[in-house]
């Protein structure tokens, strides 16, 4: 198994996808809008993924977390609120909240199930800080980190409940960048101290089943390297101090923060000690590059991945629109009792 997750050109698989993916046997997929039109179609192509691979339990991941980043989309899906309205609920009623975000993560993961995906880019446990770039913004669950961490294992639990895994990020801390990552590397100048604050959600959750890796560079722990392609980050930071033991993604490897051909990229993230490179982009000549680049998926990071997508229960398809609307329903009276508006 090539330990990389790899993305698709469109709605269905191509026929030069089809035999690179059997070929490559890559360790997931992940869908973006060009990929997701109605639930019907989706089923059919993450049926197709599984029928490929003979693997009932495999990793097919999105992005959707509500407000600006859904990539399942109207009229086809509901829209769902930014993360950040749980965090304005919080402050009126934090039970409320706690409940509101685990029935609003209920709902996205069975639009999920319903359509085949395995596994959702969420929750976000990026401490929002003051001044930073608002690439995290609203989408944070807050600026205090027991605040973030209880909504976090909310946003898990509701996920869990749709047969859905869950993925944490960005560790170990989006919350203090000055520049998006997606086009610049940003660096953190907080100190060891200070960083304890970014660190505390992703503590508290470090049994959750996966990460994603955050491109900065952190001068306090390694200032040549960012956290995706620094193996004193991932070992001392991540597996040791977080705790963390699940399988650790990269985020999208083809991010402006990072340098290099995608190739060397993806290798190096895989040498420092993530399990997985995430590649989206589905461009053919990337995705054959990083498959000669990597080496096979090693046993260690194989089990995380086993162990992670035991909790994935979508292979089997259902109709989940009764228990949606329940889970919204309630979800939106919640918000409504406090005054909060989605």
């Amino acid at each position: 198994m090539t330990p990389a997750i790899f993305g698709m050109s469109g709605l269905m698989l191509t026929d030069a996808e089809r035999a690179f993916f059997a070929s490559c046997n890559p360790a997931g997929y992940i869908l973006f809008g060009r990929n997701c039109d109605t639930p019907d179609q989706m089923r059919a192509l993450t049926d197709d993924l599984r029928g490929l691979h003979g693997r009932d339990e495999l990793l097919i991941l999105i992005d959707q977390e509500g407000g600006r980043v859904s990539r399942m989309k109207p009229p086809a899906w509901p829209a769902y609120p930014p993360q950040g309205v749980f965090d304005r609920l919080y402050d009126v009623a934090p039970i409320s909240a706690m409940e509101a975000a685990r029935c609003n993560a209920r709902a996205i993961g069975l639009d999920l199930a319903e359509a085949g995906v395995s596994s959702d880019a969420l929750p976000l446990l990026d401490v929002r800080h003051e001044g930073a770039h608002d690439v995290i913004g609203d989408r944070a669950l807050g600026s205090d980190p027991m605040r973030v961490a209880a909504l976090g294992r909310a946003v898990l639990d509701g996920l869990a409940d749709a047969g859905v895994v869950g993925i944490v990020k960005h560790m170990p801390g989006h919350g203090r960048a000055l520049c998006d990552s997606h086009k610049n590397l940003p660096t953190v100048t907080a100190s060891d101290e200070e960083l304890a604050v970014d660190l505390a959600p992703f503590e508290v959750l470090r049994n959750a089943p996966m990460a994603m890796s955050a491109h900065i560079v952190f001068e306090a722990w390694d200032p040549l390297r960012p956290a995706t392609q620094s193996p004193t980050v991932i070992e001392n930071i991540i597996r040791k101090r977080i705790g963390f033991g699940g399988l650790l993604m990269t985020d999208d490897i083809d991010m402006q923060a990072l340098s290099g051909t995608i190739p060397e990229r993806s290798a190096a993230a895989i040498a420092a000690g993530c399990d997985v490179v995430l590649n989206c982009w589905a461009r053919m000549d990337e995705m054959e590059g990083i498959c000669a680049a990597l080496p096979e998926m090693s046993a260690k990071s194989r089990a995380r991945l086993d162990t992670a997508m035991a909790g994935a229960n979508v292979a089997c398809p259902f109709d989940g629109a009764e228990e949606r609307a329940e889970a919204i329903a309630k979800r939106d009276a919640l918000l409504e009792a406090a005054g909060v508006s989605a």
